[in-house]
């Protein structure tokens, strides 16, 4: 049983010294290291949560952008639209206008000629009806009386109801 002991204490001696301390380190060196992994493992995760929450303000943001310039375009859209309107507009009433002034220019043309039209039918019908040819200050004065007994009114009120 000393034998035993004996052994038992050179082997423990021998062991404490050259097995144990080697074993030791080993498992330290493999705690650290797994320590370390799980440290840096923790760090991944909370550097992918900074990064997600970046990632998220940044499409929160471009998501807003993308609204402010919907609605820009929006207001700039009916801008044009409003201004194309009045534009359509001015130009419609400018037509209008320059078409009422053609009509206006027309019925005066053709008031004219149905006055100027009367005038020669008046001197030709007088010259029948007395059988001779009238002097220039006789046609005039028929003319001036004939033409003054007829009413124009209707026409010119009727071009000016055109507006």
């Amino acid at each position: 049983m000393i034998w035993t002991l004996i052994a038992f204490g050179i082997t423990f001696f021998v062991l404490r010294k050259y097995a144990f301390g080697p074993i030791q380190k080993t498992i330290e060196d493999r705690r650290d290291r797994i320590r370390q992994a799980v440290d840096e493992a923790d760090k991944a995760r909370s550097d992918a949560r900074d990064l997600l929450e970046q990632n998220r303000a940044i499409l929160a943001q471009a998501r807003s952008e993308s609204a402010d310039i919907l609605a820009e375009t929006r207001k700039v859209a009916d801008a044009q639209l409003a201004r194309a309107k009045q534009e359509v507009e001015v130009e419609r009433q400018r037509r209008l206008e320059e078409t009422r002034r053609q009509i206006e220019a027309e019925t005066a043309r053709a008031i004219g000629q149905i006055r100027s039209e009367v005038a020669d039918l008046t001197v030709e019908a007088t010259e029948r009806v007395v059988g001779k040819v009238l002097d220039k200050a006789d046609q005039r004065r028929l003319v001036e009386e004939a033409v003054h007994g007829l009413d124009f009114s209707a026409l010119e009120r009727g071009s000016g109801s055109a507006n």
